[in-house]
C-alpha cells in the first residue's frame, strides 16, 4: 500500500441529511474530509500525478455525491463517497469523515462525526 495521500479537508455544503422529519426537509450545514492514499510521483519526475488524479476530481466525487437529494445515514453517504473515490485510477485507498454540527440532542455537542476507510478490494 503507497503511503502518499492527499486530504481535501474542511469541504462545506448544505443538504438534506438525517432520519427526522425536519432533517428530511431542511438543507442543513455537512462539513467532509477526503483522504486518498495513491501513488504519487516522486520529486524529480514530473509535476504531474499518476493516472490524472487531481484536487479537482476528488472534489467533485464529493460534491456530486452529496448533490442536493436527501441523505438518511451520514454513514450511507460516505460509503457512496468511499465507492465513487475508490473507482478513480490509482486510488488505493479512502478515508470519509462527515461531521454533522446540527444534531438534536439534549445537551452540549459540537458535531456528530462519521468516519470510515475503505481499500481497494
Amino acid at each position: 500500500m503507497s503511503s502518499d495521500y492527499i486530504v481535501l479537508r474542511g469541504m462545506r455544503f448544505h443538504t438534506r441529511v438525517g432520519l427526522l422529519p425536519h432533517e428530511q426537509q431542511i438543507p442543513q450545514p455537512l462539513e467532509l474530509d477526503l483522504t486518498v492514499w495513491a501513488s504519487l510521483r516522486r520529486a524529480g519526475e514530473s509535476d504531474s500525478i499518476r493516472g490524472g488524479l487531481d484536487y479537482r476530481s476528488l472534489y467533485t466525487v464529493v460534491a456530486d455525491t452529496v448533490g442536493t437529494s436527501h441523505h438518511r445515514l451520514l454513514e450511507a453517504l460516505c460509503e457512496k463517497i468511499a465507492a465513487r473515490a475508490l473507482a478513480l485510477d490509482g486510488v488505493q485507498r479512502v478515508r470519509v469523515a462527515a461531521r454533522k454540527p446540527h444534531v438534536p440532542i439534549a445537551g452540549p455537542l459540537e458535531y456528530v462525526e462519521v468516519v470510515l476507510e475503505r481499500e481497494r478490494g
